[in-house]
């Protein structure tokens, strides 16, 4: 029997979704450092609508990071289906990847957020706070067992209060396991 198409929020304020959110769990992928800490993403818009993404993880003291960009699968609807395009800076010639981004809940204040992809492969819980309530982030697990994930791969990211700076850190450019634990490739 097929799952049904999980259910994704719509009229998401892209401006007010901007900014940085901590990623407090998400389906571990083999390729991303088992010891990656102080996992984020920082959002900003770009005057032509689309979105800046800045995917940051410390791992041994070190910071990897990739930048992409974000835009909606369909400009005409108003279902927050992101696309996310990455650049493989370490491979030549430049291939762009691109993944799915589908926001699946969202508070009212854009403080708490849940974000999947139809394959069901891979989930996040995002929050602005290094910390989220564990009554909140139970809700939200219970949230995507409804929508067809199985939790049980959900594994919650180390956070440090206050979190590392991003300029402190000499960043690791490299960033493949973002792409591969994104798109599973």
């Amino acid at each position: 029997m097929a799952k049904k198409e999980m259910e994704v929020v719509k009229g998401v304020d892209l401006k007010r979704y901007m900014g940085r959110w901590y990623e407090i769990a998400s389906f571990p992928s083999f390729f991303q450092p088992k010891n990656g800490v102080n996992t984020r993403a920082t959002y900003t818009l770009n005057e032509d609508g689309t979105v800046h993404v800045l995917n940051e993880t410390f791992s041994n003291g070190k910071r990897d990071s990739i930048e992409g960009t974000a835009y909606k699968a369909d400009p005409n609807s108003d279902e927050a289906k992101l696309k996310v395009k990455f650049y493989l800076p370490p491979f030549l010639p430049i291939i762009p990847v691109v993944g799915n981004y589908w926001v699946l809940y969202l508070d009212q204040d854009y403080q708490v957020a849940l974000i999947g992809e139809p394959t069901r492969k891979y989930l996040w819980i995002l929050c602005r706070q290094t910390h989220l309530d564990e009554e909140i982030y139970n809700e939200l697990v219970e949230r995507a067992k409804e929508e067809g994930y199985d939790v049980s791969k959900l594994h919650k990211t180390p956070q440090s209060d206050p979190p590392p700076e991003s300029e402190v850190v000499p960043p690791d450019t490299k960033g493949i396991w973002w792409i591969k634990s994104l798109f599973g490739k």
